[in-house]
């Protein structure tokens, strides 16, 4: 009889073990790709939303005094803005009473690579 037609299970059995492991791994990455895309996307959004929350206090600020704060902690004493200060760090930088101030806002670092 012909070795052909005899099918050897050993090698059948690690093709598909083999082959179930790689598509393990292709599925992970895929899912480790996709919540690394996300994340991005939410760090983003959260500075955008930051901004917005600052600029809207400066806005506010200067329609109810005529003048532009001086601090940011004036605006978050008097106006309410808050944010994650562990999270974001805020520049801020007065021109002057009448010019809208230089805003930067940056990420901090988290622990474990973000």
């Amino acid at each position: 009889m012909s070795q052909r037609f005899i099918s050897n299970k050993r090698t059948s059995y690690r093709r598909n073990f083999v082959l179930s492991c790689l598509f393990f791994f292709l599925i992970l990455s895929v899912f480790f790709l996709g919540t690394s895309s996300l994340q991005k996307r939410v760090d983003k959004e959260g500075i955008s939303t930051l901004q917005d929350a600052v600029t809207r206090s400066i806005t506010r600020c200067y329609a109810e005094e005529g003048s532009y704060p001086e601090t940011l902690d004036y605006l978050k004493e008097h106006y309410g803005l808050t944010y994650d200060e562990s999270r974001y760090y805020v520049d801020y930088q007065p021109l002057g009473s009448n010019i809208m101030p230089d805003i930067t806002i940056i990420q901090k670092q988290q622990k474990g690579g973000h």
